[in-house]
């Protein structure tokens, strides 16, 4: 995401109503992320808990695994062909999709649903951006505004709403700080009003005075062992998950962008959706038969972290990463409605697991580089990973934060390298 820069001719009180307007906009913002995710989580658990229970299964039965994932594929093409906005923009283009219009939320909040309940391998980030700068937009029915305005406001809900995902300011401060690194010294004057909708907006989970604030998703991985401090193999194990983890994704881009050419050309956007869900449910199914879990499979993965760190055969740790990694490469590539970061982090979290069991590394650095590398290989954002990893590993991992830079970094070298190497192959 980039921000606006202010409009030259933007004087100091018309700078501070837009400071203001980004202010109040934080708090319904949030308010509509902090609904929206609740939802998510709802509909999750009477699609995935309540039926198989009602159906009399103790889990999701293989008929739900792979159907749930194509019901909600249809999901998707109903709110992209019937509702304005195509359900927002395509997750291949990464995290942000510029300014949402009002009147596409509605298209944006169903295929969204229809992604992240019922088990497609994307994350809720690009939603709740775009349904914060709907909220954003919002204000330019009340209030005139030039176009550069609109845009600050709109990035600014955008950063409100993301901040309920990201466990507060701090991570979506940075995340518009990186995007916005070509401004120069304009970039403070452009920042100021999304960070302070941010804080404003995250009040709503904190609390304020009296208030306690609404409950909130724990950002923080559970029940992490403390991290005594860094030893010389961890090092290189942050270093080596960086690359393979970079490696990892670009493939995985690769693939679902030969999937996404395939749109138009052979295949329509409804048959292409419906086709990528039965397929992501299949890959779900077959990796429980080998002994898997089929919701490690499906889904973002933030959820499922916990899970692959308790794993301890290196053997179901890798059937888990090719069919989350395919599963990611389908849902991206074929037209579901949902963010890139988790389900990187996820893969980064992964490959970090396959080193706490051959080399007995902590779980609570596998965590961090994992996480670090992931999101670095998935935004190109490499500050927001370093300082979301940390927040992932909490008090007992702040020692890690060196072994996280050295992964993200090495992630970010990486992808840059490739993206250099695949722009030098392609043709003028």
């Amino acid at each position: 995401m980039t921000a606006a820069r202010p409009e030259p001719q933007l004087s100091g009180p018309a700078y501070l109503r837009l400071i203001l307007l980004a202010a109040a906009i934080g708090i319904p913002a949030a308010l509509l992320a902090a609904l929206f995710l609740a939802l998510v989580h709802w509909l999750e658990d009477r699609l995935w808990t309540d039926l198989p229970d009602r159906l009399g299964y103790d889990s999701a039965p293989w008929f739900l695994v792979i159907g749930l994932p194509v019901v909600g594929a249809a999901v998707v093409v109903a709110a992209r062909a019937l509702l304005p906005g195509d359900g927002g923009h395509s997750p291949l283009a990464g995290i942000g999709g510029g300014v949402t219009p009002l009147r596409y939320a509605p298209g944006v909040a169903l295929a969204a649903l229809g992604t992240l309940a019922f088990g497609a391998v994307l994350g809720p980030e690009a939603p709740l951006i775009a349904l914060g700068s709907a909220v954003g937009m919002a204000v330019t029915l009340l209030v005139r505004l030039g176009a550069n305005e609109e845009r600050v406001v709109a990035t600014a809900g955008s950063f409100s709403a993301i901040s309920a995902l990201f466990g507060g300011p701090l991570v979506a401060g940075m995340l518009l700080l990186e995007g916005s690194v070509g401004l120069g010294v304009a970039a403070i004057p452009a920042l100021l009003p999304g960070l302070v909708s941010a804080g404003v907006g995250y009040l709503i989970f904190i609390g304020f005075g009296d208030w306690g604030g609404i409950a909130a998703q724990a950002i923080t991985v559970p029940d992490l062992p403390s991290y005594e401090g860094t030893t010389f193999g961890d090092i290189p194990v942050g270093l080596s998950v960086g690359v393979v983890v970079a490696l990892l994704v670009a493939g995985v881009k690769r693939l679902a962008t030969g999937i996404d050419d395939t749109r138009g050309k052979r295949f329509s956007m409804p048959v292409l959706l419906l086709a990528g869900g039965l397929a992501v449910g299949i890959l779900a199914e077959l990796a429980d038969a080998f002994g898997a879990d089929s919701h490690e499979i499906l889904f973002s993965g933030q959820a499922a972290v916990p899970e692959i760190l308790a794993e301890d055969s290196a053997a179901i740790v890798l059937l888990v990463m090719v069919a989350k990694a395919l599963g990611y490469a389908i849902c991206l590539g074929c037209g579901f409605r949902g963010g890139p970061v988790f389900p990187a982090i996820f893969l980064g979290v992964a490959t970090a697991t396959l080193a706490v069991i051959a080399f007995d590394v902590s779980p609570t650095l596998a965590v961090a580089v994992g996480a670090g590398a992931g999101m670095a290989a998935a935004t190109r954002l490499l500050f927001a990973s370093v300082l979301f990893s940390a927040l992932l590993v909490g008090t007992p991992g702040i020692e890690t934060v060196s072994a996280a830079v050295f992964a993200a970094a090495m992630a970010w070298l990486t992808t840059m390298a490739l993206d250099r190497r695949r722009a030098a192959a392609t043709p003028a």
